[in-house]
C-alpha cells in the first residue's frame, strides 16, 4: 500500500505546528504521518524548518547511561558466575544417574569433580570472564603503568647500591647538565 502524497494541508499543518514549537515526532503524530515525511516537508520550505534536537540528545544520553549501568551490572554478575565455577573445582561433587528398567536413582559423592567436569567449569568461568571484560573493558593507564615500572626499577637499583656501598647513591647529574653548570659558574 503506497503512502498518500504530501499535500498543501500537510505542509500548512507542519508549518503551523512547528511555529508552536512542537517536535518533529509530535507533529508526525498530530498529522498522522511518519516522522521522515515531516522531515521531508520541513526541508522543502525556504528557509528549511529545523527542529530542536536537545530533547532527543538528552534522551539519547540518558539511554546510553542506562545501558552503561546495565552493562556494568551484567559484568559483575558474569564475574560472580566465574567465581562460583572456579570455587566448585576443588569442592566435593555429587554425581547421580537414573537407570535400569525401574528407573532407579543412584548417587555418589566424590572429593572433587572429574577432570572433564573441571575442564567444563574452567571453560564456563573463562567464557564468563571474557564476556564480562567485553561488556566493561579493563581500564589501563599505560603511562602510569610505565612510570610505576620505572619507579620500581629505580628503587630496586637504589636499594642494591645501598647494600653494596653502605649508603644511598650520590645524586646523578647527566653529563650535558654538568657541562652547562660548569659553563654558568
Amino acid at each position: 500500500m503506497a503512502a498518500r502524497p504530501i499535500d498543501a494541508k500537510d505542509r500548512a499543518a507542519v508549518k503551523r505546528l512547528h511555529a508552536k514549537g512542537k517536535s518533529r515526532n509530535d507533529i508526525a503524530r498530530a498529522i498522522k504521518r511518519s516522522p521522515s515525511t515531516v522531515s521531508k516537508i520541513a526541508v522543502a520550505f525556504d528557509p528549511p524548518l529545523t527542529f530542536d534536537r536537545a530533547p532527543v540528545e538528552a534522551a539519547t544520553a540518558a539511554r546510553k547511561a542506562d545501558l552503561a549501568a546495565r552493562r556494568a551490572d551484567m559484568a559483575v554478575r558474569l564475574h560472580d558466575v566465574a567465581e562460583r565455577e572456579l570455587a566448585k573445582m576443588t569442592k566435593p561433587h555429587l554425581y547421580f544417574e537414573w537407570g535400569g528398567k525401574d528407573h532407579t536413582y543412584a548417587q555418589k559423592w566424590q572429593d572433587e569433580p572429574t577432570p572433564a567436569d573441571r575442564r567444563t567449569m574452567m571453560a564456563t568461568a573463562g567464557a564468563a570472564l571474557d564476556r564480562s571484560l567485553k561488556l566493561v573493558p579493563q581500564q589501563v593507564d599505560e603511562a602510569a603503568q610505565g612510570r610505576s615500572v620505572i619507579g620500581d626499577l629505580m628503587a630496586g637499583l637504589a636499594r642494591d647500591y645501598a647494600e653494596r656501598h653502605g649508603g644511598p647513591p650520590p645524586e646523578f647529574v647527566p653529563e650535558d647538565q654538568a657541562a652547562e653548570d660548569d659553563a654558568d659558574a
